[in-house]
């Protein structure tokens, strides 16, 4: 597994990254190709962060998780993701590895790490993302939305070509968007 480690706010150790690689590796064996980890930390209202993102083809899956402790964060977001894979392990059986889901992780120790103290800004923008629009079609798009945890998902639908826009409502069901393409 090949990792990248960011650090906001927030000093990287190497005993970190060590145990961060021990813990998401751990995740490598349900993939059928390397899968690329990015893990980022950052220090919060006095909790620490860990936002995980694992991308292998087209699969992106992302969690956050945050805690007190920095190590127990890494823990949490470890444990988020396998329990996001096991909750889509039928629709992601065709891209994952065959044996994927035989056997379990099991919990270490947890660690302690004193957060640095660290003010906020309000109203900034912080990231800019740009990334190819892919065609696909509105179940793969909910598919992927549900793998990133995220109430809404743009793409381009497969059957329509249209820019289209899906998002998670609040009875629980799934909302489309599209554009009339003229």
């Amino acid at each position: 597994m090949k990792f990248t480690f960011t650090g906001k706010k927030v000093n990287l150790s190497n005993r970190i990254q060590n145990y961060a690689e021990k813990k998401v590796g751990k995740l490598e064996r349900y993939f059928k190709t390397e899968p690329e980890a990015s893990l980022v930390f950052s220090v919060e209202k006095d909790r620490n962060k860990v936002e995980l993102t694992i991308r292998s083809g087209s699969i992106v899956l992302r969690v956050a998780e945050s805690t007190s402790d920095l190590f127990a964060s890494i823990d949490a977001a470890v444990t988020s993701m396998e329990r996001q894979l096991r909750k889509h392990k039928t629709r992601l059986e065709k891209r994952l590895r065959q044996d994927a889901f035989e056997r379990s992780v099991a919990a270490d120790e947890v660690s302690t790490l004193v957060p640095d103290v660290v003010e906020e800004s309000e109203f900034e923008v912080v990231r800019t993302k740009r990334f190819p629009i892919k065609p696909m079609t509105v179940d793969e798009a909910i598919l992927q939305m549900d793998l990133l945890d995220h109430t809404f998902f743009a793409f381009k639908n497969e059957n329509t070509g249209a820019f289209s826009v899906v998002y998670k409502r609040n009875d629980g069901g799934y909302g489309l968007i599209e554009d009339e393409g003229n």
